[in-house]
């Protein structure tokens, strides 16, 4: 006689511990399709205002409009603009002090340097907001397996346990109980896989966006010191 994969009656038949390990399991896959599905938009939506903002700045600073691109990074919610806009307006405050004479004067210092470090502490904190959910996701990719293995172990354990107490032996005594806690492990590796297909792929999608903030970070650099020459 053929027998049908009956999830409902698989759960029927599962242990108090069985169901636990699996809810969990169901919790974690909610959780990385929150993140997965929340990341995508995000990651799709920061590559386009990316390229609209990076396009913008190069026509602003090829006309040396300092304000004009202050303007545009404030409007614009990539990443990148971010780090833009504390940048320049780091250096035009820097700018404004060198230039101050009289009691308020501060003296000379680094603005190069000092804007440096403004770009290195945004960039940071906009690479923390791109990595938000990451780490919940790489977590449940490498521990997934092994929650639904010790819920195999578990569902084996009791399978042999049951056959001891019942007398009876051979494979189909065990068979129903060896298959519910081996959907256990299935369970995992379901979780488990697309968690870490999309954590590598997303890791992938912000080392480019760090790369593209460091390459606007150093032609923002490089138009300041042209503009430091200028001035004396």
């Amino acid at each position: 006689m053929e027998s049908s994969f009956d999830l409902l009656e698989m759960w029927r038949n599962m242990a108090f511990l069985a169901r636990a390990v699996n809810i969990m399991l169901a919790v974690c896959s909610v959780y990385s399709l929150w993140v997965i599905i929340d990341r995508a938009a995000l990651f799709r939506k920061v590559r386009r205002t990316t390229i609209e903002f990076i396009v913008g700045l190069r026509d602003q600073l090829k006309a040396k409009d300092v304000g004009g691109a202050l303007t545009l990074a404030q409007k614009s919610d990539a990443p990148v603009a971010k780090v833009v806009y504390d940048a320049l307006s780091e250096y035009r405050d820097g700018v404004e002090a060198l230039e101050t004479t009289g009691p308020e004067e501060i003296g000379d210092f680094d603005l190069v340097d000092a804007v440096n470090r403004v770009i290195d502490r945004t960039k940071e904190q906009q690479v923390s907001e791109l990595k938000k959910g990451l780490g919940g996701l790489a977590s449940i990719s490498s521990a997934a397996p092994f929650i639904g293995l010790f819920g195999t172990v578990v569902g084996i354990i009791n399978a042999f346990r049951a056959m001891a107490a019942t007398g009876q032996g051979g494979l189909g005594a065990v068979s129903a109980g060896i298959s519910e806690a081996l959907f256990t492990t299935a369970v995992g590796l379901l979780v488990a896989i697309p968690a870490v297909m999309s954590f590598n792929y997303f890791t992938t999608v912000i080392e480019k966006f760090i790369v593209e903030m460091n390459g606007v970070s150093s032609e923002l650099l490089s138009y300041m010191l042209r503009e430091g020459r200028d001035r004396k």
